[in-house]
């Protein structure tokens, strides 16, 4: 197949204009953010020379000019947040309240749609599932993982094993273990779970296919990437302990089943925490590990997955809108919460 410029013209052009844009937008702000402080810094050490040489009090700048100049170093950030964030997420909500092609208000129909059809009550419990399971076990075996290498001799080796997979994308990772469950009919197993059941004289399965199964199988996936994250947080946690209370301890002839409940989980308690609730946020916004391993089917299917489907597949827009609102009205809760505990720890 040749490539034929004329035809591909408008395109080309499109594709010129949006990267002189980007050139000017960025380069503009870049250049603003750096000519003008240094012109100011310029301004202000003049003024503090000719006040030293004169022997004039130091020039005090007005609380008034330093508010614009603080507002000034903020605006390119708020603007680009209200462009990004605020305005897409009021768009959103607007489209919630409006029929699939958004061309009439149906007010709150189609939230109610979301806990009335079954296909849509079963996609909101399987997201209960993963955010119940893959912050709990991944911050589980990330802490005993924690506990077990530290101060061990090849420490930094088995940290490394472990965190290996963050390095992965979702994608990825979904592709490895896709092989691991595969299914061939009778023969040789190219998957190996499906391979050590052959070998143990057992009948090998579609996993995939089998619900609920197939949705903890995908929540391994998860807890797979996820528990070097966790490991790494708590494992600097629990080396910030203060060494005199660890020695007190001991010398106090506490055993090691004791020094873990009364010394090493309250001291890390704030970091648990924080893994909890990043790996809940992180649960919630699930997407690319059920897109690529299932498309969402035979009863896999997360509310982001489902959002996807609503809004480009389906060209539903309104029950799609819906889908993201009521994910976001999810997260808030949890950033409150972890909003409220990071200002308590700062005032305590």
């Amino acid at each position: 197949m040749e490539f034929d410029f004329a035809d591909q013209q408008p395109k080309l052009l499109m594709l010129m204009y949006g990267l002189v844009a980007f050139v000017l937008v960025v380069g503009g702000l870049l250049l603003l953010l750096d000519v003008v402080p240094a012109w100011f810094a310029r301004r202000r050490e003049a003024q503090l020379v000719a006040a030293s040489v004169g022997g004039a009090p130091l020039p005090r700048r007005p609380k008034q000019r330093e508010g614009i100049f603080a507002l000034f170093f903020l605006l390119p950030t708020l603007l680009l947040l209200t462009i990004g964030l605020v305005v897409p997420a009021i768009r959103t909500v607007l489209l919630s309240l409006m029929n699939r092609t958004s061309t009439e208000w149906v007010g709150l129909d189609n939230f109610g749609w979301m806990f009335s059809d079954d296909a849509i009550v079963r996609v909101l419990i399987n997201t209960l599932i993963w955010v119940l399971l893959v912050p709990l076990v991944a911050t589980g075996f990330g802490l005993i993982y924690a506990v077990l290498v530290d101060k061990a001799r090849f420490e930094a080796v088995a940290k490394s094993l472990i965190f290996l997979p963050m390095a992965i994308s979702f994608v990825g990772a979904s592709i490895i273990w896709k092989f691991v469950y595969a299914y061939r009919g009778e023969g040789d197993q190219i998957g190996l779970l499906n391979q050590i059941v052959v070998s143990l004289g057992g009948e090998p399965k579609q996993w995939l296919l089998e619900s609920p199964l197939n949705t903890l199988l995908l929540i391994v996936i998860m807890v797979w990437i996820q528990a070097g994250f966790a490991m790494v947080v708590l494992s600097a946690a629990i080396k910030a302990i203060p060494g005199d209370i660890v020695e007190a301890a001991r010398l106090d002839g506490v055993s090691p089943w004791q020094m873990f409940w009364q010394i090493t989980m309250p001291s890390i308690r704030p970091a648990l925490i924080v893994v909890m609730v990043t790996l809940t946020i992180a649960t919630l916004k699930v997407f690319d590990i059920v897109r690529t391993s299932t498309n969402g089917n035979y009863d896999t299917s997360v509310i982001a997955n489902e959002m996807y489907n609503q809004a480009f597949r389906y060209s539903e827009n309104g029950r799609g809108s819906a889908l993201a609102v009521f994910l976001f009205l999810l997260v808030i809760p949890v950033v409150i919460y972890q909003v409220r505990n990071l200002r308590q720890q700062r005032e305590g």
